[in-house]
């Protein structure tokens, strides 16, 4: 079977397991519509997994298969930069090569185990099909936006995931605060959207084409020709747009604050969100569109600089945050930083391998809050936990690999993907030793919040409360096994992509180089450092990572008024990561309240102006229609019936002698006869 013409088929079943179960999941059985959403997801896996298999069969610069359904639009001419004339032509096809095929393996393959776990976490709730008919719309849309072969394909997967997440998050659509989280989740991301809708929009206008390929073919050749030029303003607005609608999709400084309370959704949205689907399409975009980037070192540097920000940013707020949930989604944005630093400084290899690691172990970090929350019967404060090792033991261990994971610990996936970024921020020629310092600086508030969430949720004394604490109890194995598998992945992931320093051949970087390589004269001369100095660089941020970890052990595990102490020496500072550097509150007033005080000033001009335009010209109407109406009643109806009413009153002496009768009529002809008679004889003198 030839998997790579089946291609189409991955993004297919999904949407028709949405259909299914959208219109007749209703009437089904829990069952059938989790073996349906399930089943779908796997067989787009199992499409997925032969694809990328045959595609790895093939020589390194032929490993790009394209699948082109119809055409979907031509229109045009129009004229681009270049002075050439083409056409709008879009097709409906589906590009397979080596950072496609990172994606699909990665969302479909953490995509199901999220389904296969939703089926016990969502047993009990009502909507069971509704959320199952959203999951696999999620997936649909998420396979279309990284297999798509041109932007506007990718565009339509990137709305179509900011669709889902909107009513995923309000899933629980009777709460105010889920309902709320929706529509912030909306409007935030439609930002984001604005931006990458101009960066498409000049794409075309440069290149004449959204096809991937054909543009990287352009950037080549106009490099070559000397009609494009590196640093070229139009590249650094181009790249700059794409940026936004990256930084909106994947929760950047500014746009990150919609992320957070996406927690509102169900445990498994969180988890499909923040791992596998939307948040990493923005790294993914970018990445798409590496040449682009290339030819704007500028915008690299904003890349770079926004997401060392970010990382850092979030990790203060993850630092005190007390939901469990809320501690995970800082450091999804945390991470993201990450990937953005990465990508800011080149390494796009590097940001795409980090992606597909923290997908893996972050999955597994929200899956297992989830089961605790399952296991608490919904409580989410990790101040009301405490001591559950013991009761809930393969959700601790699997929880405790996902942690240690992402801490960044030596020979587990997070340590090779981290590092990796780590050293190329330090040693790329886009790179710079702050960039570095700020990601080693997160590296150990990373290590102290997740060792942090795992001492205060798993050991000490309980806190949970008593009438909770008779019935806590390990997840179900429909939820335990999938903890199991994404734990396995937390650990192996990471040698797709061993360094040279440890003796690996980086075969992650490797594999994407068809998709992602340098262009000529697009990056300067990188300085070459020791394998030595790069392990000691490693060593560097573990012993950080360590430090963490120690202040988080020290804190929690044992039995301390330490951070409470901390906290009150500090209470501005823990007050202000408290309330999250309040942007929150500076967004409401700056933006949400000035959109509020808009919105009423016009309510008011349209129900005062407008409205009083309207209403006084209508009743002007109406008043000039009752007037008309007097008018014709008492004037003109009036005068007609004044003349018949007065012809009437003088006629009457007529109508005495108009009787009918003949012989009336003969005796006033007699009688006026005889008066012409004696008038003649006698009426002359």
């Amino acid at each position: 079977m030839n998997f790579l013409d089946l291609i189409w088929l991955i993004p297919l079943f999904p949407a028709a397991g949405a259909v299914m179960n959208g219109l007749a999941g209703k009437r089904m059985s829990k069952t059938a519509v989790g073996m349906i959403a399930c089943g779908a997801v796997l067989v787009s896996f199992i499409l997925s997994a032969g694809a990328v298999a045959q595609l790895a069969q093939l020589p390194a610069e032929e490993r790009s298969h394209e699948v082109n359904l119809y055409e979907w639009i031509n229109a045009g001419p129009a004229h681009t930069k270049s002075g050439d004339i083409a056409r709008f032509a879009v097709s409906w096809g589906f590009l397979l090569d080596p950072l496609s095929a990172v994606m699909i393996l990665v969302v479909t393959g953490i995509g199901f185990l999220i389904h296969v776990y939703s089926i016990g976490y969502m047993h009990e709730e009502d909507g069971f099909y509704r959320f199952f008919s959203y999951l696999n719309l999620f997936m649909f849309s998420m396979l279309t936006l990284v297999l798509g072969n041109n932007y506007l394909m990718m565009f339509i997967g990137w709305e179509g995931v900011g669709l889902c997440s909107y009513l995923l998050i309000g899933y629980y659509f009777l709460k105010k605060s889920a309902g709320d989280a929706a529509k912030k989740a909306f409007v935030v991301n439609r930002v984001g959207d604005w931006g990458l809708s101009i960066g498409i929009m000049l794409i075309f206008v440069t290149f004449g084409t959204l096809d991937f390929t054909k543009v990287g073919e352009a950037v080549h050749r106009g490099l070559e020709a000397g009609s494009f030029a590196i640093g070229d303003p139009l590249f650094v607005g181009m790249a700059l747009a794409l940026f936004i609608g990256a930084a909106g999709k994947s929760a950047q400084i500014p746009l990150y604050v919609w992320l957070p309370d996406a927690m509102e959704g169900p445990t498994p949205v969180s988890a499909l969100i923040h791992a596998a689907t939307m948040v990493t399409a923005g790294v993914y975009m970018v990445a798409r569109s590496n040449w682009i980037f290339q030819m704007a070192p500028e915008a690299m540097a904003v890349v770079a600089v926004i997401g060392a920000l970010t990382a850092l940013f979030a990790a203060s707020i993850g630092l005190v945050q007390n939901d469990i949930k809320r501690v995970l989604a800082y450091s999804t944005v945390s991470q993201l930083g990450y990937m953005f630093l990465a990508l800011g400084v080149g390494a796009f290899a590097a940001g795409i391998f980090h992606l597909m690691t923290h997908a893996f172990f972050k999955a597994l970090l929200f899956l297992g809050s989830g089961s605790v929350i399952h296991a608490l019967h919904h409580e989410q404060d990790m101040r009301k936990m405490g001591g559950l090792k013991n009761k809930i033991p393969v959700t601790y261990k699997t929880m405790a690999v996902g942690t240690l994971a992402i801490a960044g610990t030596p020979l587990l996936s997070g340590f090779f993907s981290k590092d990796e970024i780590l050293w190329k921020a330090f040693s790329s020629a886009h790179g710079h030793p702050v960039l570095w310092l700020i990601g080693v600086t997160v590296a150990g508030m990373t290590a102290f919040y997740m060792f942090r969430l795992l001492f205060m949720t798993f050991h000490g004394e309980s806190r949970v409360d008593h009438h909770a604490a008779h019935h806590i109890h390990e997840s179900p194995r429909v939820m335990t096994i999938p903890l199991i598998v994404l734990a396995v992945g937390s650990v192996f992931a990471g040698y797709l992509g061993v360094p040279a320093w440890l003796h690996g051949s980086n075969q992650f970087e490797h594999w994407l180089e068809p998709v992602i390589e340098p262009l000529p004269g697009a990056a300067a001369e990188e300085a070459h450092y020791s394998h030595a100095f790069e392990a000691g660089m490693a060593a560097v941020s573990v012993a950080v990572a360590l430090i963490g970890f120690y202040v988080a052990y020290s804190t929690y595990y044992k039995k301390s008024d330490r951070a409470e102490r901390t906290a009150a020496r500090f209470r501005g500072l823990y007050n202000t990561l408290l309330n999250k550097w309040y942007v929150d509150e500076a967004y409401d007033a700056l933006f949400v309240n000035r959109a509020k005080d808009l919105g009423v000033a016009l309510w008011r001009f349209d129900a005062r102006v407008v409205d009083g335009v309207v209403n006084g010209a209508a009743q002007s109407t109406v008043s000039g229609a009752v007037g008309s109406g007097w008018w014709d009643r008492w004037i003109v109806d009036g005068l007609v019936r004044f003349v018949g009413g007065f012809i009437k009153t003088i006629s009457w002496p007529v109508r005495l002698i108009q009787t009918g009768y003949a012989q009336n009529y003969a005796l006033v002809m007699v009688l006026g006869v005889l008066f012409l008679i004696g008038y003649a004889l006698w009426g002359n003198p």
